[in-house]
C-alpha cells in the first residue's frame, strides 16, 4: 500500500511542486490538496491519509490550529508534516507544541522531501536539533511553563530513561543512543517507548518540546 499525502498550503505552485515530487515515487500517493487549513478536518476524515503536509501560515485557518483541531477531533488523526518556509519562525515551535510531527523547508531539495514523508509515515519524527534548540530557546519558556514542569515531575522518568531523552533532544537516532549508552537498541526503543508513556507524548517530537518547556533540557 502506498504512503497517502494530503497537501495543505495556501500556494498553488508550492502544492504543484509537492505532488510532482512525491507522485514521481511509486510508494507514495497524493490524496487531494486543500488551498487553507479550515478544509483540512473535512478532507481528512474523507480521504484517510496517512500523511499531512502543512503550511503554516494560511490565510483563514492557519497550520498550528488546524494541527490541534485534527488531534482533537479526529479519531486516529494522520501524522502531520509541517512544511514552512523560515525554519526559526515561531509559527513551526507553535506548531510543533501543538502536535505536529516534524518540519521541512519549503526549499528542500526532492530527496529530502520524499525522505521527510517517508520518515515521517513510519511513526518517526523529523527533527532538527539545533534548529529545534534555537527555536526553542526564542520562542520556548525556558522551563516557565508550569504544567510542562509538572507533567516532567509526574513522569519520574527514571536515570537512564532521562538520560535517553536528553540524547534524543540532541537529535540522536535510536541505534546512535544505544552507541553512547553502550546497550542494545532493542534496549533503547523500550527506554524511548517508556518516556513518551509516562509524558504522554505522541512521538519523539513531543518530547522533545517537553523536555525543553520544563526545563529538564537547556535549549542553549
Amino acid at each position: 500500500m502506498p504512503i497517502t499525502v494530503l497537501l495543505v498550503d495556501d500556494e498553488p505552485l508550492v502544492r504543484a511542486g509537492l505532488r510532482a515530487v512525491l507522485e514521481a515515487q511509486p510508494d507514495i500517493e497524493v490524496v487531494g490538496e486543500a488551498a487553507d487549513g479550515a478544509a483540512v478536518i473535512p478532507l481528512v476524515r474523507q480521504l484517510r491519509p496517512d500523511v499531512v503536509a502543512m503550511d503554516v501560515r494560511m490565510p483563514l485557518l492557519d497550520g498550528i490550529e488546524a494541527t490541534r483541531a485534527l488531534l482533537r477531533t479526529v479519531d486516529e488523526p494522520p501524522r502531520i508534516l509541517v512544511v514552512t518556509t523560515f525554519e526559526n519562525d515561531e509559527y513551526v515551535y507553535e506548531a510543533l507544541r501543538a502536535g505536529a510531527d516534524g518540519f521541512l523547508l519549503k526549499r528542500a531539495r526532492p530527496a529530502e522531501i520524499v525522505h521527510a514523508v517517508r520518515l515521517i509515515a513510519e511513526g518517526e519524527s523529523l527533527l532538527f536539533p539545533a534548529s529545534v534548540r534555537q527555536l526553542a530557546a526564542e520562542y520556548g519558556e525556558g522551563g516557565g511553563n508550569r504544567a510542562a514542569r509538572a507533567a516532567m515531575e509526574r513522569a519520574r522518568l527514571t536515570e537512564r530513561e532521562g538520560e535517553v531523552l536528553r540524547l534524543m533532544a540532541r537529535g540522536l537516532s535510536n541505534a546512535e543512543i544505544a552507541a553512547r549508552l553502550v546497550v542494545g537498541t532493542e534496549t533503547v526503543k523500550s527506554h524511548v517507548s517508556a518516556v513518551l508513556a509516562k509524558l504522554g507524548a505522541r512521538d519523539r517530537t513531543q518530547a522533545v518540546i517537553a523536555a525543553y518547556e520544563s526545563g529538564f533540557v537547556a535549549p542553549g
